[in-house]
């Protein structure tokens, strides 16, 4: 059993009924041990004086470690809980009782009443007791056996059917005239209702059915948790563990974020809150319950918010506090560079690169994200903040998430380098032999002023001379990590992270709380909108039509696949054997261009400067061209299978054409066929240009972890948070977690303990903060 009150040398707060079970009395002497599976023990030694006065002294510290350590016990000491069922809970994720209280129910059924039959609700899980009439083994049309079982109460019947059972067994069990009660989903068919699989407890001779329910009250009478769970283990047995282990130690749950805090927002209590969502009161709305929408989820959320915004202030706050580079702005590179340019600079790169050279100048490191549309003129925003810094003897590592990618921001910041005198050298993981220790050479003696690459940038072999700033394009592949190697191969570097992709707001707080946010929200003058419409399969030869006649006015075209080959389980057209399609039936005329990952860096330098040189007409390619690629010609991309990318991939693809001046099409081939899912991103593609309407339309439809491609998103493992649903209280906690800062800028106030070593065990090793442990 769980103490929660408990010092060293000093009387002990325990409840009444506990000191009784116990054995314990006033003034006996108690000494605690550590039992098996991190448990407790309690040993008592009786007082030879019944009224001691007890000692003074702050039991906190001493009671937080305690209730920590009965957090920690391992399952298998629960009561009912044993070696294997212990097995299955650990396959769940359940190794220890705090696993188990944040494993919350994904769905709630209403067990509050029996029902008669004739009052049974299709689509609702239903109690319902009765006798069964005839059951048997039966077949249907297509020879298919099931075991179908009928059961009546004075009201009516009720179909129940079983597939694959074990005909012998159900026979036996299930008998005429034996009587129980049932749980299960009411479907309904023409006029006769069935539940498949239903759950039952059989009623004994001469046994009534309210006796059977208040045996029972973890699973009748009230709304009734569904966990989930993994093959083996049952709901029943899953709900007797969670009742033990909510009733032993959500006492032992300590209340860390500040009272004044949660008061403001009208929010239960930690320990109030975990018991409530795994034993909620009969009076709830079980609506309520299964969208996540009662207080009690939402004092969850807050509190898994809370901890992670905290972590991201600290991060910021460090940042702040930390001794950086103080550059000196000379403008002599920048000058020049926007004298080379063609065109003038927008207003909104004026605007972001001011914010970037103010942190420049700042002496603590900067952490800004840029984000901007397609198009809107990041990179040129990048080699301005790089030409800052060589201006002051510094290099820069510039990190690309492909290699691709890496070498177009190599071969357009090579070009204006060249003029400017600057030295560029690429790195990535596809350098072999002598032009790999090469790069690395000129990277380690500083004679290399900008290094472009991979993620092979931040490799142990790669040493930087002076590194004074990290320029990391499309940020949310890489994790909070990454930035932190970056900077630890400079005496940290200034750190800028750009992203084409739309971020937003809620995942940019979520992700990005610890960067400072600019957004290049304009595109340069000369841009037309591009026109996006749907083409179903039927209309194909109409959308080839579209290409010839661009071709003709001397234009060119992307045709885009999502795969490189074909394969046997696809029926995806895939980009190489389309193209050949397309040399020999469709457009034997015109020049075809291939492009695609497998190709080595040269293949594709080649093919992509035939393309912009116009040696090509149409340039048929896999998702490669995603993202970097320049082509003002041009006008039209025809996106096949349009169904199967996500929109923020749709939108960058898109971003390819348009430009130039001359007016762009992109057509969504797609065969007659979509989801629901499919046909909404499509609408959406077709209804707007805009990048961050595409990026909330996005996420609102999948969901964060597919929107960002969980593994490499560094988005943080919430347990309870949504931050679809929870967005309103994610702005919360993050306003709470700021203003604590404010007061206690590195939490090292006594009365913050608790709080930093409970920060630190949750996401100290995720966001690196080990600097305030």
């Amino acid at each position: 059993m769980p103490i929660v009150t408990i010092s060293e040398n000093s009387a002990i707060a325990i409840p009444p009924d506990l000191m009784e079970r116990l054995g314990l009395k006033p003034g006996d002497a108690v000494a605690i041990e550590e039992g098996e599976g991190g448990t407790m023990v309690v040993r008592a030694t009786p007082s030879p004086d019944p009224h001691p006065d007890p000692p003074a002294g702050d039991f906190k510290p001493l009671e937080d470690t305690i209730a920590r350590k009965n957090l920690q016990t391992l399952m298998q000491f629960i009561r009912g809980v044993g070696p294997k069922l212990s097995e299955l809970l650990v396959k769940r994720g359940v190794n220890t009782v705090e696993d188990a209280l944040y494993l919350l129910p994904h769905r709630y059924e209403d067990r509050r009443e029996v029902r008669p039959i004739a009052r049974l609700r299709p689509g609702c899980t239903e109690v319902f007791s009765g006798a069964v009439v005839s059951a048997d083994m039966r077949a249907t049309k297509g020879g298919r056996r099931f075991f179908e079982a009928m059961v009546a109460d004075v009201s009516g019947s009720v179909t129940l059917k079983w597939f694959n059972s074990n005909p012998t067994f159900m026979k036996r069990v299930w008998k005429p005239g034996r009587s129980g009660v049932f749980t299960g989903e009411i479907s309904q068919f023409g006029h006769q209702r069935e539940v498949h699989h239903p759950d039952v407890e059989w009623l004994a001779e001469g046994q009534g059915v309210e006796e059977i329910l208040a045996a029972d009250p973890v699973n009748f009478g009230r709304i009734v948790p569904v966990y989930p769970l993994t093959e083996g283990l049952s709901q029943k047995v899953m709900r007797k563990v969670m009742k033990e282990v909510v009733d032993l130690f959500v006492p032992s749950i300590r209340e860390l974020i500040p009272t004044a805090l949660l008061e403001p927002l009208h929010l239960p209590g930690l320990a109030d809150s975990l018991r409530t969502v795994h034993l909620p009161p009969v009076e709830l709305k079980i609506d309520d319950l299964n969208e996540g929408r009662t207080p009690w989820h939402r004092a969850l959320a807050f509190d898994e918010f809370f901890f992670w915004e905290l972590g991201l202030a600290l991060k910021r706050q460090g940042v702040t506090l930390e001794q950086g580079i103080a550059f000196q702005v000379s403008h002599r590179y920048t000058k020049e560079l926007a004298k080379l340019l063609p065109f003038e600079l927008t207003a909104a790169q004026r605007r972001v690169l001011t914010e970037i050279k103010n942190d420049m100048m700042a002496p603590h490191p900067m952490h800004r994200l840029v984000q901007g549309d397609v198009g809107s003129g990041k990179t040129l925003v990048a080699l301005m903040a790089a030409l800052l810094a060589v201006e002051n003897g510094y290099q820069v590592a510039v990190m690309a998430r492909t290699e691709i990618l890496a070498e177009q921001h190599w071969r357009t910041m090579h070009r204006w380098c060249a003029e400017l005198g600057i030295e560029t050298c690429l790195v990535t993981s596809g350098m072999k032999g002598k032009a790999k220790s090469e790069a690395l050479a000129r990277v380690a003696d500083g004679s290399a002023h900008i290094v472009i690459g991979t993620h092979a940038v931040i490799q142990d072999k790669v040493e930087f001379s002076r590194l004074g700033l990290g320029i990391i394009d499309e940020q949310h592949r890489f994790g909070v990590l990454q930035r932190g190697i970056l900077r630890k191969k400079g005496g940290n570097p200034d750190i800028l992270v750009m992203t084409a992709t739309p971020i937003p707001r809620t995942l940019a707080m979520t992700l990005f709380g610890d960067l400072s946010l600019s957004v290049i929200d304009e595109l340069p003058p000369g841009r037309t909108p591009v026109e996006t419409r749907i083409c179903f399969e039927s209309r194909r030869s109409q959308v080839y039509g579209i290409i010839r006649e661009e071709v003709g006015k001397g234009r060119q075209a992307y045709v885009i696949y999502p795969l490189v080959e074909e394969t046997e389980k696809s029926d995806l057209k895939a980009a190489s054997q389309m193209v050949d399609q397309l040399r020999e039936t469709v457009f034997p005329d015109l020049r075809i261009g291939l492009l695609h990952g497998r190709m080595s860096p040269e293949e594709k330098e080649s093919v992509m400067g035939s393309f912009k040189a116009r040696d090509l007409d149409i340039l048929v390619s896999t998702t490669v061209i995603e993202v970097g690629i320049d082509v003002p010609n041009a006008t039209v991309m025809v996106i096949e299978h349009a169904e199967r990318f996500g929109l923020s991939q749709l939108h960058q693809l898109r971003g390819r054409v348009g430009r130039g001046a001359a007016q762009s099409r992109c057509i969504l081939l797609t065969p007659g066929k979509l989801s629901e899912d499919g046909e909404k991103r499509l609408r959406v593609m077709e209804s707007t240009t805009d990048g961050f309407r595409i990026a909330e339309a996005d996420l609102e439809i999948r969901g964060p972890g597919d929107f960002l491609g969980t593994r490499q998103s560094g988005m943080p493992d919430f347990r309870v948070a949504n931050i679809l649903r929870d967005a309103g209280l994610l702005e919360q906690a993050r306003q709470a977690a700021f203003g604590l800062l404010e007061g206690d800028p590195d939490l090292s106030a006594p009365v913050h303990a608790a709080l930093r070593e409970e920060l630190l065990r949750r996401w100290g090793q995720r966001l690196e903060l080990a600097g305030i442990g």
